[in-house]
């Protein structure tokens, strides 16, 4: 039987995005014409994976640009899909000359601005969850609860969450206004969030958080240093003993955990959408998911 992901509610009121989400951080890197990248886009959805995740500084500021201009060929394709985007950090980039050095910004005449130059990058009118990109240290929450309220009333965002917050960063803003989501990195050669009260708060809260980065980059099939080598050797393994892929496995592994992440897959490869729709199907025991934080570790759990 053929597994596709489905829809999921990213907390019980929603909103609903597919259980395997497509990053498109790379698309410019990608060389595809607009209808080699609508052609992956139906591809992606084929597989039910319906949820694309930008955000404004992608491919300096042109990844957006570039996935709407594929979306025109085929506009129709919008009403099956979901749209989130990441705004607050200002590159210095050709494309924006006024920045003089790498900043954070979260006020709300940024944030307003940014959600309208991605609605018209993207050619839609809504975009389905809007994330912070980083903490600021300068964020005013009300400010940007102001700026929530606003574009939420406007209709032109329906949900928002943050990325890379830390619990008390996000019980601040959490205070002020609905977050729904934080999408965060997580994989066996990073796993503080398995420590530091991050999957904890998603439990709490019952809200599902984004993943990126759920293989490290490649990494985890990639370097030579000894942890990455010991994660592979037990990925290997388990996937040898369960019939699938070792990519499959570290998908798994992330999947397993009880605050129900959801894997977000930066890359072009189809099959490797696959292996991480295949992750669905497949649940670790608590042995097989602690022999890959064993290896990671290089130690026993205490």
């Amino acid at each position: 039987m053929t597994v596709r992901a489905t829809l999921v509610a990213l907390t019980p009121a929603g909103p609903p995005v597919s259980s395997v989400v497509a990053g498109v951080m790379r698309m410019t890197s990608w060389n595809w014409s607009p209808p080699e990248r609508l052609r992956w886009l139906e591809q992606c959805l084929d597989l039910g994976v319906t949820t694309f995740d930008h955000a404004d500084i992608y491919g300096g500021y042109e990844v957006e640009r570039q996935f709407g201009e594929a979306l025109r060929l085929a506009p129709a394709l919008r009403q099956r899909m979901q749209l989130i985007t990441k705004c607050g950090i200002r590159l210095t980039s050709p494309a924006r000359p006024e920045h003089r050095i790498k900043h954070y910004d979260t006020s709300a005449s940024h944030i307003c601005a940014s959600v309208d130059h991605s609605l018209r990058a993207l050619g839609t009118d809504r975009l389905d969850l809007l994330l912070l990109h980083r903490p600021d240290a300068l964020m005013d929450a009300d400010d940007v609860a102001g700026a929530f309220d606003q574009l939420r009333g406007a209709g032109k965002v329906a949900a928002f969450g943050v990325s890379n917050f830390t619990p008390a960063q996000f019980d601040l803003l959490h205070s002020r206004t609905p977050l729904v989501t934080n999408q965060i990195e997580l994989h066996p050669l990073h796993r503080a969030p398995l420590t530091d009260g991050t999957l904890d708060q998603c439990q709490q809260q019952r809200m599902r958080p984004l993943i990126w980065g759920p293989l490290a980059g490649g990494a985890l099939f990639r370097d030579a240093d000894a942890a990455a080598r010991r994660v592979r050797g037990a990925l290997e393994q388990i996937a040898a003993t369960r019939g699938t892929s070792p990519a499959t496995v570290a998908y798994a592994w992330l999947t397993r955990l009880p605050s129900h992440p959801v894997p977000i897959v930066g890359s072009r490869r189809l099959e490797t959408m696959a292996e991480a729709v295949a992750s669905l199907s497949m649940h670790l025991d608590a042995q097989e998911w602690t022999e890959i934080l064993v290896a990671a570790a290089g130690e026993d759990v205490p």
